[in-house]
């Protein structure tokens, strides 16, 4: 991301319905974690539907800086080598935008036994649960120590490999998870992972570590039971479907109005937010390679609160809740997750929306019309937010500050145009 991106702004203008074929992207937190397990084995890794964001960006400059080498190709394939890799370390200029570079911690501790890795910047130990990550690292038989800002690891004397261990952790950690997967997979012995995250996207990195030849079960459930191997071998593997991309995508043709199809968009990672649609009135449908959303007319309001995977991700609230504000009837929207998940309201309603916040509840009353307005983007969702919104409104919206959208988004507004939508950005 270029200074330039910092500055540009999208241009909509509203009403017309969306029709064709999208495209979905690969998911950012399945590819990140996946692009560290090329760590695991000298062999080569071949991943496909890679999304070009800039945190993949950051993972590729972070592992290319360790001696791996990566080529892009075509649609999103990368492939990488760690056989040369000569510096198991992760340097703060690399880390300190992107919190998912601790994954690197375990993959370098289970192949080379040691390992420097940046805390991410202004994260104290406690706050964010990297405290989680050392606590189970320790107890697969690694020595961590934290100074000058670095996580220093090594194994235990005597110890030429981590070794099994039963970890549960406090808090369910995502990130967690998914370093004590890859790091169990090269261990002695078995390890137990009790309170698992069960996010789609710790299978689809369990299922690439399984045709690495690592043995592995359990996994999208909480409790998940790894068999160390002695080493990994290379293999290909398609990132899963990005399904928070889907999502947004869903609420924006629901509130448009057509006919689209999500290519390969997973239903089954979307229950939640699928069952609200059709409640609503839209029609989805699964397919065997996507999603099919069909949309006419107003819909109805539908009130939800958000929770843990599989309930209705906290990542989507901004989205439906653009789409509630035109549809008809008064809604509820809880945010259980994330303080400060409301700060698109104030946008939305600079576009016309009736929305009062009480606490961790937003009341809206559905309008049949938005107008067009400048408003600003304050985070990734809140961004997708004021997109969809900005699609339904009369006139022009302009959205400002998008190089938040860019961060988990693979050219939104070029998909958007490709399904009838006018949409341009703004340099």
């Amino acid at each position: 991301m270029g200074r330039q991106s910092l500055m540009d702004k999208l241009q909509i203008r509203g009403g017309r319905q969306l029709r064709g074929e999208v495209l979905i992207s690969g998911a950012k937190n399945a590819a990140l974690p996946e692009l560290c397990a090329a760590l695991l084995t000298a062999d080569p890794l071949t991943l496909h539907n890679v999304p070009r964001l800039q945190d993949v960006s950051t993972m590729l400059k972070l592992i290319r800086n360790m001696g791996v080498t990566a080529e892009l190709g075509d649609g999103g394939t990368v492939v990488l080598n760690a056989a040369a890799l000569n510096n198991p370390e992760a340097p703060y200029e690399l880390v300190k935008t992107m919190r998912a570079s601790v994954l690197a911690l375990g993959p370098l501790l289970a192949r080379f036994g040691h390992a420097k890795v940046s805390l991410p910047g202004g994260c104290a130990i406690g706050s964010r649960p990297v405290d989680q990550h050392l606590k189970g690292l320790t107890a697969m038989g690694a020595e961590i120590a934290v100074e000058h800002g670095y996580m220093v690891a090594k194994l235990a004397q005597g110890r030429k490999r981590l070794k099994g261990a039963r970890i549960a952790t406090d808090m369910v950690t995502v990130t967690g998870t998914e370093n004590f997967l890859m790091a169990a997979a090269l261990a002695e012995g078995e390890t137990l992972l009790e309170n698992a995250a069960q996010e789609p996207e710790i299978p689809d990195l369990c299922e690439l570590l399984i045709k690495m030849g690592a043995k592995i079960e359990g996994h999208g459930t909480s409790r998940i039971r790894i068999q160390g191997v002695e080493s990994l071998h290379g293999c290909a593997h398609q990132v899963v479907a990005d399904r928070i991309e889907t999502g947004t995508f869903l609420c924006a043709v629901a509130a448009t109005g057509g006919d689209v199809v999500l290519k390969h968009g997973r239903a089954d990672h979307l229950d939640a937010v699928i069952d609200k649609l059709r409640d609503a009135g839209a029609t989805v449908t699964a397919l065997a390679d996507g999603i099919r959303v069909q949309s006419q007319g107003r819909l109805k309001a539908q009130s939800f609160r958000t929770t843990e995977y599989p309930g209705f991700p906290t990542d989507m609230q901004a989205q439906f809740m653009a789409l509630n504000a035109v549809s008809q009837g008064p809604s509820k929207v809880t945010e259980t997750i994330f303080e400060n998940r409301f700060m698109h309201v104030n946008e939305l309603v600079r576009l016309g929306a009736h929305i009062q916040i009480d606490g961790k509840v937003a009341v809206i009353e559905g309008v049949e019309k938005l107008s067009g307005a400048t408003v600003m983007a304050t985070d990734l969702r809140a961004s997708a937010s004021l997109v969809i919104a900005g699609l339904v409104a009369d006139g022009e919206t302009l959205v400002d500050r998008i190089y938040h959208l860019d961060r988990g988004y693979d050219q939104m507004e070029a998909k958007l145009r490709g399904i009838g939508a006018d949409i341009e950005r703004l340099k």
